[in-house]
């Protein structure tokens, strides 16, 4: 039995976004134009964080890793996805599932812990700014970097630990793109709603306490903001904005992935798509267009 399980387990199917050839064409443009802006966006943003001085404080050494992590989290699914296009058999080994899953939920895990991160540094700038040099000081902004990293670890470990025995003796095609645990599970040849509860529940709680430490950092912000001088307020509203519409676009379709099961198969992948392509891309946009001091940076750098 266990040699049938592996020989089954050797690969698996992608159903992929859609059947028509034609379709196939114009998405394979499509992805692969946008995946093109997510890289070029991203390690742009590091590269003129990393060059230009004015851009060393805490705040751009963290929109910097966020940058990176969005990089990585676009490279995890988008290639294959893009290459897909022109494939008739979507296939994908075993070990190459096993490692989209790995790495989606450490980068995944460790964005949402950096957002936090994040937050709490706007939280010290605006509500403790006569501390904020001394509260982040270089090795605290390491450490919370470290942290994030570490989270992401530990959350993509366990959820990997809780599918990796598991027995697929059935249908081996994913109804997707690319691997994601709430479908992979529903191939395993057991009963599979206890683990089910278990990998949501994981889930849950880092997105859920993520979110709730969100929603206080940024609600004493705003409190903060409301009670302060007209001119500081603005500038703060400004940059803080942009940080909880990344918030949104973040939290919002993971919300729905994992705390809804699948259920409506057009919804889910439109879901997929945009937290793996689509928030990639959308992040080093939404701090350029609404960030002065990078906008001045990109000038210094053409001048």
């Amino acid at each position: 039995m266990e040699e049938a399980n592996q020989s089954v387990a050797s690969e698996f199917i992608f159903n992929g976004l859609c059947d028509s050839r034609n379709l196939q064409k114009f998405l394979l443009l499509t992805f692969s134009a946008l995946y093109l802006m997510t890289i070029l966006g991203n390690l742009f943003i590091v590269f003129l964080i990393i060059t230009d001085s004015h851009l060393h404080s805490p705040m751009y050494f963290l929109l910097a890793n966020l940058s990176f992590v969005d990089f990585c989290l676009s490279s995890v699914t988008t290639p294959k996805l893009t290459t897909d296009f022109l494939k008739d058999n979507k296939t994908i080994s075993f070990e190459g599932c096993i490692s989209q899953i790995l790495c989606v939920h450490f980068f995944g895990g460790g964005e949402m812990v950096l957002l936090v991160s994040m937050a709490y540094d706007r939280y010290v700038a605006i509500c403790k700014p006569l501390h904020y040099s001394s509260i982040m000081n270089r090795q605290k902004c390491i450490w919370l970097v470290l942290t994030s990293w570490i989270i992401g670890f530990v959350h993509a470990t366990s959820q990997l630990a809780m599918i990796l025995d598991l027995p697929f003796c059935g249908p081996r095609i994913v109804d997707s793109f690319f691997c994601d645990i709430p479908l992979v599970i529903k191939l395993a040849c057991m009963d599979t709603h206890t683990l089910r509860l278990l990998i949501n529940a994981d889930s849950a709680v880092l997105a859920t306490t993520c979110f709730i430490l969100l929603l206080i950092s940024y609600t004493y912000i705003l409190v903060t903001i409301r009670l302060s001088s007209k001119d500081g307020a603005s500038k703060a509203l400004s940059t803080c904005t942009s940080h909880i519409t990344v918030v949104v676009l973040f939290f919002g379709p993971c919300i729905f992935t994992y705390l809804w099961p699948p259920s409506i198969t057009w919804v889910d992948k439109f879901l997929a798509v945009f937290y793996t392509v689509i928030t990639p891309l959308l992040n080093p946009a939404i701090y350029t267009l609404r960030n002065k001091e990078i906008k001045n940076a990109i000038k210094r750098l053409i001048h």
